[in-house]
């Protein structure tokens, strides 16, 4: 059976719903093909913990890049909570147990934390000015990311007008950590300041590539603030609202569909799929894509390289949050970031051991805790209780490291993440871990070879490969969407611009669909 429809997209992640969304609005027929039983690929929620009404965001668990403009236009009602505490790193120097504390808005209190790490006031008044400029460049290079990609020369005109020429040589030049080794000399500073150039991303700092700046980048440019916030309901709350939009603008939705070929020529698509028993085709005007880079190459029967996803995520559910040796409230310490053995020297020296085909010794991470901010995630007696729950994020681990013993390593690593927490700690984190209905500890660990299982995502890359420039070179569409078919265009995270639930490859792509029809 074939059915015609202007537009198909192959994948059903929440940049496809944002395509569908746009598009729909726009009086296009869509067809939206997933393989899962459920839409929104990595930006859901879930009960990861048998008998217990706890919904967790399971893969993707916070908001940055989701432009303001997207969820206005859109109609999107969701609520992103911001959090008090940018981020809180434990350290423990002769005998004294203490911890770096950086607020959101930082006051006295974050001016004293780094006083007593450091020794002076310079560090600090060196962070305030660092970020007050990366701030400013953010203002100015947020609104194009849903315009047409600008040139380089206008990006570096964007950031030296806002924040400076030396900040671009920093973000856009030269390998990020020599940036952060000039601007601050405490290495546990450094670390903390470093991390955003290496969540999801397998690089040393110094790399000439400059993938660590690429990915810093977009950590701390998404609407103008860089602020990462908690989705009220859980990352399933975003994508429900997705679902209702694009269903509303008249996208026809299929879940528990397998793909299995895409053609595209000059003037239109193929898809065809089985639902079910039967073998369907659709034709299309142009067909979207929103799998991984690779996935697709399979799909229209080209060979592809398999990139190579680099972290480790710990869901846990707690029934009180564990006390500290350096005092600190919990609340404080979990609410933002909680860095673990992330010093630039713990981070460059894991790059090396897992770049080495060694598992990092220690091993950096690290933490939050969504129900601090959005309680509404567990259910009313386990809100009553105290009960909380808890993520880390595991950096340098590629999926190299994991083929050929995913199951003895995961349970490794997790084991190994918990005893480095208890480091910090006045009682272990094992004391404090909830039971399931079946009286297992509540701790799931996902590694990226269990992503590329679950979730179809190649080598379990976040981004579904290496973040590119928010510009466009020689090669580049006017979209940062385009293939080597003008009827096939990318709108997952594969695309220029793409990468974590942001929509911004479903936007673009949606946008170049409609200057062209």
């Amino acid at each position: 059976m074939t059915t015609g429809y202007d537009v198909v997209i192959v994948g059903g992640g929440h940049n496809a719903l944002v395509a569908a969304a746009y598009l729909g609005r726009a009086g296009k027929s869509v067809l939206v093909l997933e393989r899962l039983g459920h839409l929104g690929g990595a930006a859901v929620s879930a009960e990861a913990f048998a008998g217990l009404p706890a919904r967790l965001s399971r893969f993707s668990y916070l908001v940055s890049l989701l432009p303001d403009r997207i969820v206005g236009e859109l109609g999107l009602r969701i609520d992103l909570r911001s959090r008090s505490v940018s981020s809180y790193t434990p350290w423990t120097r002769d005998g004294v147990e203490s911890g770096l504390l950086v607020e959101r808005r930082p006051t006295a209190a974050t001016a004293r934390s780094f006083r007593e790490r450091t020794g002076s006031d310079r560090e600090f008044a060196q962070w305030q000015e660092f970020y007050g400029r990366i701030e400013e460049a953010a203002k100015a290079l947020a609104p194009t990311l849903t315009e047409p990609l600008p040139d380089r020369e206008q990006v570096r005109s964007l950031v030296a007008d806002a924040a400076g020429s030396q900040l671009f040589d920093d973000l856009f030049e030269r390998p990020l950590g020599y940036a952060i080794d000039d601007w601050f000399t405490d290495d546990l500073v450094r670390g903390v300041v470093a991390t955003d150039g290496l969540i999801g991303t397998h690089t040393s700092l110094y790399d000439p590539s400059l993938l660590a700046n690429r990915c810093f980048l977009y950590h701390l440019i998404g609407n103008g603030s860089g602020e990462w916030r908690v989705p009220v309901g859980g990352m399933g709350a975003v994508t429900d609202e997705l679902i209702r939009v694009a269903r509303e603008a008249g996208a026809d939705l299929r879940t528990g569909v397998t793909v299995t070929s895409v053609e595209a020529g000059e003037n239109g698509g193929q898809v065809r799929f089985t639902d079910g028993d039967t073998e369907q085709t659709a034709d299309a005007r142009f067909v979207l894509s929103g799998v991984a880079p690779a996935v697709l190459d399979r799909l229209r029967g080209r060979e592809s390289s398999t990139p190579r996803g680099a972290q480790l995520k710990i869901n846990m559910l707690l029934t009180r949050l564990p006390v500290l040796r350096s005092g600190i409230d919990p609340a404080l310490a979990f609410a933002g970031t909680c860095h673990l053995d992330e010093t630039a020297t713990d981070l460059e020296n894991a790059f090396r051991d897992s770049a080495a085909g060694h598992v990092p010794d220690p091993l950096p991470g690290e933490m939050y805790c969504h129900s601090l901010t959005d309680p509404s995630i567990l259910g009313p007696e386990q809100q009553r209780q105290g009960w909380h729950t808890m993520t880390l994020f595991g950096l340098h681990l590629p999926s190299t490291l994991f083929e050929g013993r995913n199951d003895d390593l995961r349970k490794q690593l997790a084991d190994g993440y918990l005893a480095g927490l208890n480091r910090y700690l006045a009682e272990p984190i094992e004391d404090c871990l909830a039971t399931d209905a079946h009286g297992e500890p509540c701790v799931e660990a996902k590694t990226p070879l269990d992503l590329e299982d679950e979730l179809n995502m190649p080598g379990g890359h976040i981004f579904h490969g290496d973040l590119n420039w928010p510009y466009a070179d020689e090669s580049t569409d006017k979209w940062g969407v385009a293939t080597d078919a003008p009827s096939l265009l990318l709108c997952g995270s594969g695309a220029r611009r793409g990468g974590a639930v942001s929509g911004l490859g479903g936007h673009n792509a949606a946008m170049a669909v409609l200057e062209r029809s």
